[in-house]
Order: structure tokens, then sequence, then C-alpha cells
């Protein structure tokens, strides 16, 4: 089930995708045109944590002139950065280089604490798209992203849907696409990941509590450009969704 929170006639819902358009709980259709979307994730009781990954993929990495990682390489994200399908990314208008990141995000569905890595699927509530917009110009290296590149306000787009874990039969073998103005500028596949999804929930359970609604940024593969106002990107992930993003001025 691909699930979606928007906002409609002055009101926030939860909707279900429903022959190409958007299923209410009161049994209205609306077209996926009529309605501001949200991040597809459920408020949550406590603070939520959302952990990304950075040069996640070794084709990325080379793309950046670094030795792919030994070790996850984390930082973490703020939930105001995050911003919903078909919105629009700010961009510093003294910028050189910002870039769109196309990534498989992982919602975690139940408290999780010491897990293996052959558990870990058990963990998983579901997956969405995450575009992870990043500033070259603010990065103090890539080692260690600071706030100004990770964590402005829309910089991280996210959706449109909200996917079942157990509607995707393999994660791990998903293809991820970007475009920018309809030409294809990134394509990659969660295959390789150098750092895969099991891997990541062993690894932070092993020394924090995930809970239900944290959120895991997977990293992106190697193709990104940049991306100038007026641009509409579109990070799409197989089985997942078309995410898609305009960058204007800030």
């Amino acid at each position: 089930m691909k699930k979606a929170r928007i906002i409609y006639a002055g009101a926030v819902h939860s909707a279900v995708e429903s022959n190409g358009q958007l299923l209410l709980a009161d049994g209205q259709l609306l077209s996926q045109g009529a309605v501001v979307w949200l991040p597809p994730l459920q408020p949550v009781q406590q603070a939520r944590t959302i952990l990304a990954l950075g040069l996640n993929y070794a084709d990325h990495a080379k793309e950046l002139e670094f030795k792919a990682p030994s070790e996850p390489l984390v930082f973490v994200k703020g939930e105001a950065s995050l911003t919903g399908h078909r919105a629009f990314t700010n961009r510093p208008a003294d910028v050189r280089f910002m870039h769109y990141e196309c990534e498989l995000a992982v919602v975690i569905g139940k408290t999780a604490k010491h897990v293996k890595s052959g558990d870990a699927y058990d963990f998983i509530a579901g997956y969405t798209v995450a575009n992870d917009y990043a500033i070259r110009d603010y990065l103090e290296n890539w080692y260690r992203p600071n706030l100004r590149v990770k964590n402005r306000d829309t910089c991280t787009p996210m959706g449109p849907w909200l996917v079942d874990a157990a509607d995707i039969a393999d994660p791990m073998a998903l293809k991820l696409q970007t475009t920018v103005n309809g030409q294809i500028t990134q394509s990659g596949n969660t295959a390789d990941m150098i750092f895969n999804m099991p891997f990541l929930i062993e690894y932070f359970s092993s020394f924090m509590t995930l809970q239900p609604g944290d959120l895991i940024l997977t990293g992106t593969p190697d193709g990104v450009v940049d991306c100038q106002p007026g641009d509409v990107v579109v990070t799409e992930i197989e089985q997942v969704g078309a995410l898609i993003n305009t960058i204007r001025t800030l």
C-alpha cells in the first residue's frame, strides 16, 4: 500500500493511492494536483531521529575523490529540513554548487535495540524517497557535513509515498534515477550500497535505540550535478515513487 499525508481544504489528511488518485478516509477521491503534499510520515510522540549516510556508494565516493569509507559516515538531520512532494527547495543566491541526492529512506516501525542484521527487516515499517540536497560551498569537508549543508529549511524533500515494507520484496535491488528538466543525470541501484540496510540497522541499534518513526537516509550513487533556480528535479526509486521538486532562489 502507498500512503501519503496531504493538506486539502485547509486540513491535514492521510490518504492512500487509488488508481492514480488520492483516496481519503472519508471516501473522497482527489487528483494528485489538487493537494499540498507533506512528507509521508505520521507524527510521533518523541523527537524523530533522522540519520543520514554520507559516501555510502563507492561510485559516489570516487566521484568526490574520496576512498570508500571503512565504517558508516553518518550525520544527524533536523525534522525541520523536511518538505513534501512538489514543493520548492531554496537555493541561496550566492552559492556556486548545489546538488540533489536521490536516496532510499527507511522508516523504522518498532523499537530497535541490539538488533541483528538477520532480523533487521522486522523493524522496518516502510520506505520513501528522499532528496538530500547539499551545497558544496558550505561544506567543511565531506566527512563532517556542517549544519548549513544538511539542515537548511526545505533542503530535504521526501515522498510522495510511504510504501509498506511488505510490498517491497528486495529493497536492496531497486533502481534509482534522477532527472533534471527531463534529462537523466543520475542512475544507480541500491544493491551498490557499501553498507546495506540490515547492516545499518544492526550498527545503529548497537549503540542507540531506534524508535518508531525514525528515519535512515541511505546515501546516493554518483551523478550529482549543479541545480539552478527553475530546475525541476525528479528523484525516483523503483517500486517506491517519483519525488518532484523545483529549485528557487532564496
